[in-house]
């Protein structure tokens, strides 16, 4: 049996030619078009060099760059590595190093960086563009015949390897195969949401992390559908851009339904976009921000969850099940959601309904295990089931609540304290924009609830009144005792709050 990612592009590209694919700025991108570039970025690939079995890192921003050359890459057979912009050269050497890349393409703005990290690493380092200078891949791409077809792959050859966060130390290259990326835009587009063919998306999630590049790239594609580019997410630009291109579907992480629900409050709404949904995902969104910006905007939003190693989706609110505001829904089509003992390390036990305990999943979009780690991908795929490292809930009714992760529980005075339980309360007040809530050391209970907070536009927080705000609505052994208001919250490349920084920066403040 052979299957290919680069399917999703080239069977539109034979049903739906004149169809708008791509939106990049001024430019408009048929189908047809951007698969025959596609191939002849491809053949540019063959020309320096890189066939099958190769691995290609790509480091580019939202923009038609990475689209044509992370299709390019799968066309010869290769497997890409797409890097976040923002790493330091010697993050980037690392991640070269660690995978065995055999080049690394970039966008012409990361070049210095790109470049300096080739270098540590003995890396060759290729300018993607601009195709009329000399060197780059689409001065190439114009030079080298196209590739003719894209070189056949099986299901269970890797596609694609991202590097997790690096939340529990430093960062391993889980490795996905074409069989979980095709299924998981196929189930995306298919079963979960209710999407149309005629779907314009706004593709503002970075196409380097796993939901952008899943659910915004490869699923509007599997459509059919039209996918309008936003680099650098600004809420003002993003409702701007909504509204010129008749945006019909918005996918976010909860920092920019933050920042858009704040935007809508300046903006009024005679002047908001409707999307006919919205998706959320990547960490949870709390309940009272989620309303506020259905609200503002006319529209619902379902909340998923998932991880890198789960192509990323794993469970989603669906309409045939009905959204429920603070769950994930239900497991996708095909794929299994259970809750396991925490404390059994080396098998899973399953628990009963209504147990806290932590997620695993099973299913065709389970990853194939780390890049060359195998004790690391030992104890992450066990009887079969992957083990997520998140704590969860799940009710006689299949719905899935998401607790916390287990490496972010704060153990006060012996006492389990979940952060979220603690965000949902202090979420509700209209004067913080965004709430995180971490541990802290201390000598006399182990460790102590803080909730680091930004203030919503125009307010002024009193972190006294706070902590007694918090006192009257959550158990004596939840509320936060310290409270530190600041400008913004760290943020990693997928508009995750970074919380080890957080602990890092105020633990001995």
């Amino acid at each position: 049996m052979r299957l290919s990612l680069t399917t999703l592009l080239s069977e539109p590209a034979h049903r739906f030619p004149e169809r708008t694919a791509l939106v990049c700025g001024e430019r408009r991108y048929t189908y047809a078009r951007l698969w025959n570039e596609v191939l002849e970025h491809a053949g540019a690939l063959r020309g320096l060099g890189v066939g099958e079995g190769d691995r290609v890192a790509l480091v580019a921003g939202n923009h038609v760059e990475f689209v044509r050359c992370y299709y390019a890459a799968l066309a010869v057979g290769a497997t890409v590595l797409p890097l976040a912009p923002m790493l330091t050269a010697e993050e980037v050497a690392h991640l070269l190093g660690d995978s065995g890349a055999r080049v690394l393409l970039s966008q012409e703005r990361f070049l210095e960086t790109a470049r300096a990290a080739g270098e540590q690493a003995g890396v060759a380092v290729h300018p993607i563009g601009p195709e009329e200078e000399p060197g780059t891949v689409a001065a190439l791409a114009r030079r080298e015949p196209p590739l003719d077809r894209p070189v056949s792959r099986r299901p269970e050859d890797p596609a694609v390897v991202l590097y997790t966060s690096g939340t529990t130390g430093r960062p391993k290259g889980a490795v996905l195969t074409h069989l979980n990326l095709v299924m998981s835009a196929t189930v995306n587009a298919f079963d979960n949401h209710p999407f149309t063919r005629e779907e314009t998306v706004l593709g503002c999630l970075p196409l380097f992390h796993t939901f952008g590049q899943t659910v915004a790239l490869n699923t509007t594609f599997r459509l059919g559908g039209t996918l309008v580019l936003h680099d650098r997410f600004d809420p003002h630009a993003a409702i701007d851009l909504m509204r010129a291109e008749g945006v019909t579907v918005f996918l976010g992480v909860p920092t920019m339904y933050s920042r858009l629900a704040e935007a809508a409050a300046d903006s009024g709404p005679a002047s908001l976009p409707s999307p006919k949904f919205c998706i959320s995902g990547g960490s949870a969104l709390p309940v009272a921000l989620l309303h506020r910006f259905e609200e503002a905007f006319g529209t619902v939003v379902y909340e998923g969850y998932g991880l890198s190693e789960t192509s990323p989706t794993a469970a989603t609110n669906q309409p045939e099940f009905g959204a429920r505001a603070g769950t994930v829904g239900h497991a996708i089509w095909g794929v299994e959601v259970e809750i396991a003992d925490p404390a059994v390390e080396d098998t899973v036990t399953l628990l009963g309904t209504g147990d806290r305990g932590e997620i695993v999943v099973r299913g065709h979009n389970v990853f194939a295990g780390y890049l060359d780690s195998p004790e690391a991908t030992a104890a992450a795929l066990q009887d079969g089931w992957f083990r997520t490292g998140d704590i969860g809930i799940k009710d006689e009714s299949g719905y899935v609540s998401v607790v916390d992760r287990k490496k972010d529980l704060v153990i006060r005075g012996g006492y389990n304290v979940y952060p979220r339980e603690v965000e949902e309360v202090l979420a509700r007040r209209p004067d913080l924009a965004q709430v995180a809530v971490i541990g802290l050391a201390d000598d006399e209970l182990g460790e102590e609830v803080c909730a680091v907070v930004v203030p919503a536009a125009g307010a002024e927080v009193d972190a006294d009144e706070l902590v007694s705000w918090s006192r009257t609505r959550l158990a004596a052994h939840k509320y936060p005792r310290r409270v530190e208001v600041v400008a913004d919250l760290p943020l990693g490349p997928s508009h995750k709050v970074l919380k080890r920084e957080l602990r890092a920066r105020l633990q001995h403040r």
